[in-house]
């Protein structure tokens, strides 16, 4: 197994938690969060979706998703254009709503075509090309991506257990 496939499996695990997690949840429950300071589904999803899409993108000089398929325009939040939720305040959280977990899984899976798309594509060396120099030491590509999934896994984990506890919460 190639370092690219293992990658990929990754990445999918990603896409199957996401769908598991907003299936069946409407704008209020993806939107409620347990106290003021927390965060939503809907943004834990956005941002998990937002961070993939900007640091894929960047990596593999590709165009973010969000801004070249016009989903910044079709969430309509009251956010920068290049705003990934990265040190949002409790009020820039709450800015995050979606009329539909559709709108959540629509805009994940078309980041994930793009991240398989450029995954499919490596080769071994590839991994080792740095891609971000503001760092010491620099970051490569590998590093990247395994930060990339390691951030989203931790985000839809928080989300999965959002859900749990609204569920818990509601019988």
């Amino acid at each position: 197994m190639h370092a690219k496939d293992i990658l990929i499996d990754g990445f999918s695990r990603i896409r199957e938690e996401v769908h598991a997690t907003v299936e069946g949840l409407g704008p209020d429950e993806l939107s409620a969060r347990p106290s003021p300071d927390t965060n939503s589904i809907a943004w834990l999803v956005w941002h998990l979706t937002r961070v993939q899409d900007d640091h894929m993108a960047d990596a593999f000089g590709l165009e973010q998703v969000w801004l070249s398929q016009d989903w910044e325009k079709r969430f309509g939040l009251d956010l920068p254009r290049r705003d990934t939720g990265y040190g949002h305040s409790p009020a820039k959280v709450a800015r995050v709503r979606v009329g539909s977990g559709e709108l959540l899984t629509g805009y994940y899976d078309a980041v994930h075509e793009q991240s398989l798309g450029a995954l499919r594509g490596l080769a071994a060396k590839d991994l080792e090309r740095v891609v971000d120099e503001r760092w010491d030491p620099p970051v490569t590509l590998g590093v990247r991506l395994v930060s990339v999934l390691s951030d989203d896994l931790q985000h839809i984990g928080q989300a999965a257990y959002l859900r749990g506890l609204l569920q818990s919460a509601a019988a």
